[in-house]
């Protein structure tokens, strides 16, 4: 009876740790951080007032999440990521289609995903800010905060 109860202890520990070393093999994606250096972080609300001044919103995210819904009248510029979801990303290794953007780079510009662990936007704004645009406004809080808001969307 004790060697079945030890053999049984034995292999509840093994499942626990091979379990704790499988579940830590995988990467969990964390949120993107509060700020972003040499861009302005906006809200639903402001974003509204930017679009009615004619400022252009960037929707990074996939064409068929786009298509799904957006913010209405924003534009999709997807931001094809490959790269880690973290702040020191390897811009070199996603794809980001610059020339879609307006020329002006003294523009005001909106960049926006799906918010949280979404890096979409946070990669795009830093691209575009390593471009040459000095106006950039990162919507961190995205699609989620401006439909939950119940502003327009398409």
């Amino acid at each position: 009876m004790k060697h079945t109860m030890l053999h049984e202890a034995k292999l509840t520990l093994a499942v626990l740790v091979f379990g704790l070393i499988g579940f830590s093999s995988y990467a969990v994606a964390e949120d993107t951080p509060p700020t972003l250096a040499g861009t302005s972080l906006v809200t639903a609300e402001q974003v509204k007032d930017l679009m009615a001044k004619g400022v252009p919103v960037v929707d990074t995210r996939v064409a068929n999440e786009y298509a799904e819904a957006h913010i209405k009248g924003a534009i999709n510029v997807p931001y094809k990521e490959k790269s880690a979801k973290s702040a020191s990303f390897n811009a070199s290794e996603d794809s980001f289609d610059l020339s879609k953007l307006p020329t002006d780079k003294n523009a005001d510009i909106v960049f926006y995903c799906n918010a949280g662990s979404c890096w979409k936007s946070y990669k795009a704004s830093a691209v575009a800010a390593k471009a040459g645009y000095t106006k950039i406004h990162w919507f961190r809080g995205g699609y989620p905060e401006w439909k939950g808001k119940g502003l327009p969307t398409e």
